[in-house]
């Protein structure tokens, strides 16, 4: 009877901000010899660690099959995988539950690609994963100079002492080789396919780095006033959709001679939000644009507290209030909208709209919460930093977004048109 082609999979993935820059890394290794047999790696974007983790594991299983022809069958492959992702390892194990919405079709298209019998799961500290950890930075360091890693550049595998990072493995039958080698020869493999691209040229000067080209500017605008903002009453996208006040008109046209004035805007994105709508129209006027309702950028809903102030919210939910401020995973009462799953929904957004609007300065007008998730987003900040910062109705704010994926604050809160 043929013995089955034995492998040991790593892999690893990383984010810059999570969410942030991202990419992800995996190896294929002979257990015997310690000899790389495929590497792959690839920047992906703005994404979660947990995301790129999950990404980096489909990529090694899918180069682990490549190598076999008959993968699918059963029995013609065994395969290891190692990370250092205890999420991952637990939930394909089976052990834990997978109840986060990105995770689930990640780790679906995972468990389809080899027989669940060819595949076991084993959790390694990170310094035992050093080769996919590298691959997966590799990637990150591409992206941020707006290209993808290429496998001819890396130097992952020289790294590595593999012998040693394999020493615990059972003894199988496999050619002879090792790292260097086995890494040489598939580089050298990839590199011969047609379009593959040659050795990264070096840096020229102090952090140099390729013209990008334009950003995706996104100016971020927070309607103006409405009866509930000087009250400073919730007011989301689960209340009465209030208009704009007195005050919040003239606020509006305020600001849309400020950016007549600026002629830079060249796109106008709105919340589907009554108070957005109308500040929206104001300037859409004084420009001569049209406004493209974006669902995505809707306040969070507050739930039962819409309409309330912060006092009558600590007096009426004050252990749910404690709560919110405590975690970003906390929805207000009564069926309201975490700031978590606002990250998730803006975030998506925010890509959506990138890719929509490379290169061109787009004015996007919504509301605190997601111009603050943006904000901090971009600066790679943790959630709590929603509760540090003033933004001001009518104010204005800005982030650039580039095309290696980092992003850049310009401006916060800039009210300066309302003097």
């Amino acid at each position: 009877m043929t013995q089955p082609r034995q492998f040991v999979i790593e892999a690893d993935g990383g984010s810059r901000g999570n969410p942030g820059p991202a990419g992800y890394g995996a190896v294929v290794i002979d257990p015997v010899t310690g000899e790389t047999l495929a590497e792959a790696a690839e920047y992906i974007g703005v994404a979660t660690n947990n995301v790129a983790e999950y990404k980096g594991l489909i990529a090694g299983l899918k180069a682990a099959k490549a190598l076999v022809p008959d993968a699918s069958a059963d029995g013609a492959v065994q395969v290891r995988v190692r990370m250092d992702s205890k999420l991952v390892v637990e939930q394909m194990s089976g052990r834990w539950k997978i109840k986060h919405p990105d995770m689930k079709p990640l780790a679906a298209e995972a468990a389809r690609i080899l027989p669940a019998s060819a595949v076991t799961y084993e959790w390694i500290p990170r310094e035992k994963n050093k080769h996919a950890d590298r691959l997966a930075n590799e990637a990150m360091d591409a992206g941020r100079r707006g290209k993808q890693w290429q496998p001819s550049a890396s130097t992952a595998a020289l790294d590595v002492p593999r012998p040693s990072a394999t020493a615990d493995l059972p003894p199988v039958s496999g050619p002879p080789g090792d790292a260097a080698a086995g890494a040489a020869k598939a580089r050298a493999a990839l590199a011969s396919r047609p379009g593959a691209a040659s050795p990264a040229a070096p840096r020229v000067g102090w952090g140099a780095a390729p013209d990008l080209g334009a950003p995706a500017t996104f100016v971020l605008l927070r309607h103006g006033e409405t009866a509930l903002t000087p009250e400073k009453r919730f007011s989301g996208s689960g209340g009465s959709d209030p208009e704009l006040s007195a005050a919040g008109r003239h606020q509006a046209e305020r600001i849309a001679q400020s950016l007549a004035a600026r002629s830079t805007i060249e796109e106008i994105v709105s919340s589907p939000l009554r108070r957005c709508r109308e500040t929206a129209a104001a300037v859409a006027a004084r420009l001569g644009l049209e406004v493209r309702i974006e669902d995505g950028l809707r306040e969070t809903d507050f739930g039962a507290w819409e309409g309330l102030t912060f006092a009558e919210v600590r007096e009426r939910y004050g252990p749910d209030l404690d709560a919110w401020l405590a975690s970003a995973k906390a929805a207000p009462t009564g069926g309201g909208e975490s700031f978590a799953e606002v990250a998730r929904r803006v975030s998506a957004t925010r890509d959506r709209l990138i890719t929509r609007y490379a290169g061109r300065t787009v004015l996007l007008v919504t509301h605190v919460t997601p111009i603050k998730t943006l904000i901090r987003l971009a600066l790679g900040a943790p959630p709590e930093a929603l509760f540090r910062m003033e933004l001001s109705a009518a104010s204005v704010s800005a982030v650039a977004y580039y095309a290696d994926g980092n992003a850049s604050v310009r401006l916060l809160n800039d009210t300066s048109h309302l003097r």
